[in-house]
């Protein structure tokens, strides 16, 4: 994000959490670190202060956001992960979102130079193709998580922070956007940071609209990719053998997902890299590992690859979208005869 609220605002804030245990609209503004944090937006949007109030003084604190955002999908392992992305009916329900809008998809990726299946199967992930854009009112999931998780609070109240910048620029009803537990956004799911910088208005109507200008949503899924280096045509991962090679020091584990070795190097150490290579030798990739069950395979990511982890910085959605977007291609290609 572009604003962050001061150091003196952050530590009254982190120092001062409450447990809500099921509050009610209007109770966040009895909160001092809320009143604390008014000030703040007021002075950083210039958006007024009866309506900053009016915002939070509505938001209600929700249990289920707080048990959501402890178990995220991406704590599973791949053999855990796949099932839930990768199953016919997705693929199947991409086909149909490709054949659809085939003509608005094509024109998109011909501005952008991003597949049209990678941009379908991000939506085809992220809200089953814009079925499920979630169902919490997007101010009870920032206050929730801003004022009532700790562990992540900063990072929220910031969320928060963009949101009413964006109210104001799109002419959002504070009051009724819904999105995720997380504060995600329309078919795409774009947090408020992520909404203010790389939404465009795909349909030039004025504006950037994330629940229903099919057209807004393809392009700034492009834009997205294109804004964080996706290179048109490469190629986004392989599977490669170790050959018993010891490359623990330069393995991608967790959230480490910055690609820090070449494949000069990884052929140096005896790993079996395919002839001819995807990139040449001196490219930076990353090296990690998927599990299913007692099957551990060794894979490679690219650029492109990277790229997707932007999205979500996790190597279980990056490689469930690419092979999602692979499944709905060959399946159109195939039916095209």
């Amino acid at each position: 994000m572009t604003h962050a609220l001061t150091r003196a605002t952050q530590g009254v804030l982190a120092a001062a959490f409450f447990t809500a245990g099921g509050a009610q609209a209007g109770d966040y503004l009895e909160r001092q670190p809320v009143q604390a944090f008014i000030e703040e937006a007021v002075a950083e949007t210039g958006v007024e202060r009866e309506r900053i109030e009016g915002w939070l003084g509505g938001a209600e604190y929700q249990q289920s956001i707080i048990d959501a955002i402890t178990r995220p999908a991406e704590s599973k392992t791949w053999g855990e992960y796949r099932p839930i992305f990768l199953t016919e009916k997705r693929i199947e329900g991409g086909v149909a979102f490709v054949e659809e809008n085939a003509a608005l998809l094509d024109q998109v990726a011909s501005t952008y130079g991003v597949s049209p299946y990678v941009i379908t199967a991000i939506i085809g992930v992220e809200t089953y193709y814009g079925r499920l854009t979630g169902g919490y009112r997007v101010i009870d999931a920032l206050a929730t998580l801003g004022f009532d998780y700790p562990r992540r609070g900063d990072f929220f109240r910031g969320q928060l922070l963009e949101f009413i910048r964006l109210a104001g620029e799109e002419n959002l009803d504070m009051d009724r956007a819904e999105g995720s537990y997380a504060g995600a956004m329309g078919m795409p799911q774009f947090i408020p940071s992520s909404y203010r910088h790389y939404a465009v208005d795909g349909d030039g109507d004025g504006r950037r609209d994330l629940w229903g200008s099919r057209h807004d949503v393809f392009a700034s899924v492009a834009n997205y990719f294109v804004e964080h280096g996706w290179g048109q045509g490469e190629p986004v991962m392989f599977e490669v053998d170790l050959n018993g090679a010891d490359v623990d020091d330069v393995l991608n584990r967790a959230r480490d997902l910055a690609p820090k070795t070449t494949l000069a190097e990884l052929r140096a150490r005896g790993v079996s890299i395919p002839d001819p290579a995807p990139v040449p030798d001196d490219f930076e990739v990353m090296l990690f590992t998927l599990t299913d069950g007692d099957e551990v395979s060794y894979q490679v990511g690219l650029n492109n690859f990277y790229v997707i982890t932007r999205y979500n910085h996790s190597v279980l959605y990056a490689t469930a979208v690419w092979q999602l977007a692979q499944a709905i291609e060959r399946r159109v290609e195939s039916e095209k005869g």
